[in-house]
């Protein structure tokens, strides 16, 4: 396997991004310590969470589950067909799985004269005061 290491761990956040599962590394830690990435069943709460080739990892990407297991450690961050090799897949996306999006939560309305001043009101007080 190209571009795999010989130490047979790596940081879980750092995996996530020379995986191309994140962004940034970043984004990769933060989901760490969201609480809403699972390594081999367990919650993961710290970003330097050690992940070994056979791990399996489960999070939500894009409105689905993804379930993937570790096949190698990268020694960088390559294009993603390389990246493409790192893991593979145990459950891949169906349309059907996406995770339901509440679309029914009420759109907040304010009446006239509540929250900020707009700029109109602001002039309008600065006109009285005399400014």
């Amino acid at each position: 396997m190209s571009g795999a290491v010989n130490d047979d761990r790596l940081r879980l956040d750092k995996w996530l991004w020379l995986a191309r599962w994140c962004k940034t590394r970043t984004m990769a830690a933060a989901l760490c310590q969201s609480g809403r990435l699972r390594l081999n069943g367990q919650l993961v709460h710290k970003a330097h969470q050690a992940v070994r080739p056979g791990d399996v990892l489960t999070f939500s990407r894009s409105g689905y589950v993804r379930i993937i297991r570790v096949v190698a450690l990268p020694v960088r961050r390559g294009p993603a067909s390389e990246a493409a090799t790192l893991y593979e897949d145990l459950d891949p996306p169906r349309p059907e799985a996406r995770l339901p999006v509440s679309n029914d939560a009420p759109i907040p309305r304010r009446e006239p004269g509540e929250g900020r001043p707009t700029k109109a009101d602001r002039r309008a007080v600065d006109r009285l005061r005399g400014r």
